[in-house]
């Protein structure tokens, strides 16, 4: 087995590390196929806040296979095979918005959720905290928008317009949320 994981680690995406609920790898498994059969993965989740305590928001790009247009937390993806969901973080930080940030571990946590069309996202999410205040380079296939809200506002704005939202986001800031 271990030598498979090894061979997949040269091609990272689209593949996404299948594991247990105790975080034990269990194979490298297709993308496509871990959303369509609900297949447990690794992922994480980045909450970027500016000065003034706003969180930073990216709305995803109309070209992503799943939640195309929706608004959702600064990053968030999954961490290659023999990556640490950290470096994965900010790998992909650099990847999608153009910026290097310290990141701290916030909390972990698993979910499933239904993201529409016979996908589904089942991860074991690691979600990171860290301040940010300077400009984005998005990359404008993986991000189409930023901007900056308070917490009340977003709640609000989730409230009233549920479906600009990605379904994960909605998750893990009700958990984030619950820990303040």
């Amino acid at each position: 087995m271990e030598d498979t994981l090894i061979q997949h680690n040269s091609i990272p995406y689209p593949y996404v590390v299948h594991v247990d609920e105790s975080d034990r790898v269990l194979g490298i498994e297709e993308k496509i196929k871990a959303h369509r059969e609900a297949l447990l993965h690794r992922a994480f989740s980045v909450f970027l806040f500016n000065e003034n305590g706003e969180m930073l928001l990216q709305r995803r790009a109309l070209s992503k296979y799943h939640s195309p247009g929706l608004w959702t937390n600064a990053v968030c993806s999954h961490p290659y095979i023999h990556e640490s969901y950290q470096e994965a973080a900010k790998r992909r930080l650099n990847e999608e918005l153009g910026i290097q940030v310290d990141l701290k571990p916030s909390f972990h946590f698993i979910y499933k959720a239904d993201v529409g069309e016979g996908l589904w996202e089942h991860e074991l999410d690691h979600v990171f905290t860290g301040i940010y205040a300077g400009d984005c380079k998005a990359n404008p296939e993986e991000v189409m928008a930023v901007r900056y809200i308070n917490i009340k506002d977003l709640t609000t704005e989730i409230t009233n317009q549920p479906e600009s939202f990605t379904v994960w986001f909605k998750i893990i800031l009700d958990n984030y949320i619950n820990l303040l």
